[in-house]
């Protein structure tokens, strides 16, 4: 694991009530920012902010108003913004392959891909003022592998590494560092009954500092447009994309501006 300080640097964690985003607001604390805790629950919003001296707001991140809001208090409350961890997120709950409740998979959307887009457009003029910064999107092994249990939740980790993958080569000019991390299954309430499926054949799960220490690891040494991987018992590292098959045969590199010469 990589070092890194944060001392007298503001940090923005969505879904930090609780999970991995209260282990990631935490993490953050100990390497010296001050945290912004984002959540939906705003007890439990207010309960992480006081445990590691930051603060709360308290926003649904379904809501386009709500990113702009908290890179705002954000900024007036803390005086900056540095690091931003889109973290938070909802499983899809239908496999919307064969039947769709379109309310549940607007919400699904909505939390897992709007708040994304919501919250580096918000961001990204705070992290300029300040010359540049780091964002971190909390993304999952079904953003770079089919997960058949819940094809609607591997479409959005699919969008949202994509949307990371171009988005932090977009703003590599600004010093601006956008990249996705991608766990495995972590032991959150995200896993509902799944759970015990896992602990009946002994599968192991990742802890939410497990990831926590693994978003350190990409603030430390993460570059514009990574997708990184951690799974149980391994470190964090960025998964090499292959490329595509090019005009004539040849292969294009993984990241290519369409249309450019």
């Amino acid at each position: 694991m990589s070092t890194v300080d944060l001392t007298g640097r503001v940090a923005l964690v969505t879904g930090g009530a609780g999970g991995i985003g209260a282990a990631v607001a935490r993490r953050l604390a100990k390497l010296g920012a001050k945290v912004a805790v984002l959540d939906l629950d705003a007890a439990g919003a207010h309960r992480v902010a006081s445990a590691v001296g930051g603060i709360a707001i308290a926003g649904d991140v379904s809501d386009p108003a709500t990113m702009p809001a908290a890179v705002a208090q954000a900024e007036e409350e803390l005086g900056r913004l540095d690091v931003v961890q889109l973290n938070a997120g909802i499983g899809g709950g239908q496999t919307g392959v064969d039947a769709l409740d379109v309310a549940r998979y607007r919400k699904l959307v909505g939390v897992n891909v709007d708040h994304v887009v919501y919250g580096l457009c918000a961001a990204v003029p705070a992290l300029r003022r300040q010359g540049g910064g780091k964002v971190v999107i909390t993304a999952s092994l079904a953003g770079i592998a089919a997960m058949p249990s819940d094809p609607l939740y591997t479409l959005t980790k699919h969008a949202v590494v994509g949307y990371a993958r171009a988005a932090g080569k977009a703003l590599a000019g600004d010093n601006i560092t956008v990249s996705a991390l991608c766990p495995g299954f972590v032991d959150t309430l995200l896993l509902g009954a799944a759970k015990e499926e896992f602990a009946a054949v002994s599968f192991p799960l990742l802890t939410p500092s497990d990831v926590a220490e693994a978003v350190q690891s990409v603030l430390a040494g993460g570059g514009p447009g990574e997708a990184w991987i951690i799974q149980p018992g391994g470190t964090a590292t960025a998964y090499d994309f292959r490329g595509v098959p090019g005009v004539g045969g040849g292969q294009l590199p993984p990241d290519v501006v369409l249309g450019r010469v």
